[in-house]
């Protein structure tokens, strides 16, 4: 069984709820630096520009070491680090969570801001499609037509995919392979192939794999 480096949201996802008539807004999104995070942040500032609060927070990093969130304007702890704190209870990285609100004219309070930022955050995170992060060798592979269909067949058995199939003289498989059987992929490959099979590294890759939903 593969485990995965990190998990994530896998594009973005936009919820909206109202509560004594004040108005939230949800946006997560998918990130891996600090400048795509106040990116998306300044977007969403610039969307809603008339809004009271744009309150966020995110996490960076294989184990969230980058942690960062704000309550503009809100009282101190109502609005960002609630938001972060659900972030955190998610165990998803690599996220940003932005947090619009519409002041309605009724005062929620200390808890019940809390409680609406965390239920806004628990909405946009159930809204988004979740992905788990695996590390991937990027690799293409040489060889004649006589070892397609053991490669085809012994490939997936490996958890290796196949993402481009290029026929000519010879045959060239585009592949995605998990970086902790990448040896034995390899040395399999070689094998089948009595060492005909051309193996060319070409790199690595975060490969997200989806969460059913």
């Amino acid at each position: 069984m593969l485990l995965p480096c990190f998990t994530s949201v896998y594009g973005h996802a936009e919820t909206e709820f109202t509560i004594k008539k004040s108005r939230f807004i949800t946006v997560v999104a998918e990130i891996s630096t600090e400048e795509e995070a106040r990116s998306v942040i300044g977007k969403i500032r610039k969307q809603y520009w008339d809004a009271r609060h744009n309150c966020f927070a995110y996490r960076i990093g294989n184990t969230g070491c980058i942690q960062k969130y704000d309550d503009d304007g809100e009282p101190a702890g109502t609005a960002g680090r609630p938001i972060l704190d659900v972030l955190m209870k998610s165990g998803i990285t690599n996220t940003v969570i932005v947090v619009t609100r519409y002041f309605g004219g009724i005062k929620l309070g200390g808890g019940g801001l809390i409680r609406a930022y965390s239920h806004a955050a628990a909405l946009g995170i159930e809204a988004a499609q979740i992905a788990d992060y695996f590390s991937f060798v990027i690799a293409e592979i040489e060889f004649g037509y006589a070892f397609i269909s053991s490669l085809e067949r012994i490939l997936p058995s490996l958890k290796v995919r196949i993402v481009d199939r290029i026929f000519s003289d010879t045959v060239r498989f585009r592949l995605e392979i998990p970086q902790e059987k990448s040896a034995q992929v390899q040395s399999d490959i070689a094998d089948l192939t009595n060492g005909a099979a051309i193996f060319k590294e070409d790199g690595k890759a975060w490969v997200p794999i989806m969460r059913e939903r």
